[in-house]
């Protein structure tokens, strides 16, 4: 926490008053208790109140040439740096009025002139006390608020290393690894910063949408866990029965979000679009995907992100049963499949950014096969 609970300093008061005699007679007075500056003009006192060592507590004459006691503390309250230092106006100006405008400004009491020692000691102390109280309390409210947001930063790690780990154990059971995962969710980022000015994804790539995405799509095939070994690990074309097994996954992954969804206290932005990009994200454009054979817009923006960079990830990494493309090979594609399976708009996206999905591709490259596969493509890597 800060310094502001020092209890070992004297408070600093600050007197602000164009006589002096009335300054020497305020410093006698506080002397024994405080620290005293003084100032006999408004421009001298808030130079003093915009130094290092700010005053605790002003006492602060009104009717005083050049600056008065009214614009100084008009000043001093719309600074950020001095608004909660306490000023209490010393003056012989009695009226309502008076005492209603200087209220008005901030300050938190009124003593006439001439001053009665008891009183200005006795109100000093009190004002004093009300704001090391107010000190306190807003310290204790920053360290509070540092520790919740050091907390959350926590909680947040803990929960991103679960998702992955989680997706890491459903993708390495087909032979996939980490760099599938790292990929995916890269391209799934880029593609959404590069679409959230389009006036179709706008509404729905506003604000962290996109770290969301990034975050939520490492579960894109979390249903995989569902799947039997034979299914899963089969190198082969698959025969009518063994496909409608492995479209399975998608709404198993979609249930096993759900379920866990249903355990927080609190709805999960990020399990919420996990759930949607792990059910859609093989649906087709031209609604031919599974597993509900959704079309066009009503499939989730999240899941027409994924598919294109699951597409991609697809065609330029080895698999069992493949070689790699080339990435201009599985950009040509991807855009040939434009309206078909996938958005025409998000393609188009896709085409403009296409480097950049082939620099991740490079830097998260599963094997030197793989990356020999890329750099077909002549194009240059992020560093």
């Amino acid at each position: 926490m800060s310094d502001a609970l020092d209890f070992t300093e004297r408070p600093t008061v600050l007197v602000v008053d164009d006589t002096p005699e009335n300054l020497q007679l305020m410093s006698a007075l506080l002397k024994d208790d405080y620290k005293v500056k003084v100032a006999n003009n408004g421009e001298r006192a808030l130079a003093i109140a915009a130094g290092d060592a700010k005053p605790d507590l002003v006492l602060l004459d009104i009717m005083m040439p050049g600056i008065d006691g009214y614009e100084v503390c008009r000043r001093l309250k719309e600074d950020a740096a001095t608004r909660d230092i306490p000023v209490i106006f010393l003056t012989a100006k009695t009226e309502v009025e008076d005492e209603e405008r200087g209220f008005g400004l901030g300050a938190v009491d009124y003593v006439t002139k001439p001053v009665s020692p008891p009183i200005v000691l006795a109100r000093v102390k009190t004002h004093l006390a009300l704001k090391t109280a107010a000190d306190f309390l807003k310290d204790k409210a920053s360290y509070l608020e540092a520790e919740v947001a050091r907390r959350t930063e926590q909680v947040n790690a803990f929960q991103d290393a679960t998702v992955v780990a989680m997706a890491g154990l459903a993708e390495s059971r087909d032979g996939d690894t980490g760099g599938h995962l790292l990929r995916t969710q890269n391209y799934v980022k880029t593609l959404a910063i590069q679409l959230r000015r389009h006036p179709r994804f706008a509404p729905a790539l506003a604000g962290d949408r996109a770290d969301i995405l990034f975050k939520a799509a490492p579960l894109h095939d979390i249903g995989k866990f569902s799947l039997p070994d034979a299914v899963l690990m089969k190198t082969g074309p698959y025969t009518p029965q063994e496909f409608e097994i492995m479209t399975t996954h998608a709404s198993a992954g979609r249930d096993a979000i759900a379920a866990a969804e249903a355990r927080l206290p609190m709805p999960s932005p990020i399990l919420a679009c996990a759930r949607e990009i792990a059910h859609s994200h093989h649906e087709k454009w031209d609604g031919s995907g599974y597993p509900q054979g959704l079309k066009g817009d009503d499939i989730p923006v999240a899941a027409r992100l994924m598919a294109i960079a699951d597409a991609y990830d697809a065609l330029t990494q080895r698999r069992a049963y493949r070689e790699p493309v080339a990435h201009e090979d599985a950009v040509a594609a991807i855009r040939a499949a434009r309206g078909t399976h996938f958005d025409p708009d998000a393609c188009d996206a896709f085409a403009e950014i296409a480097d950049v999905f082939y620099s991740i591709a490079v830097r998260y490259a599963d094997s030197s096969d793989a990356l020999r596969a890329a750099a077909q493509a002549g194009a240059t890597p992020l560093t």
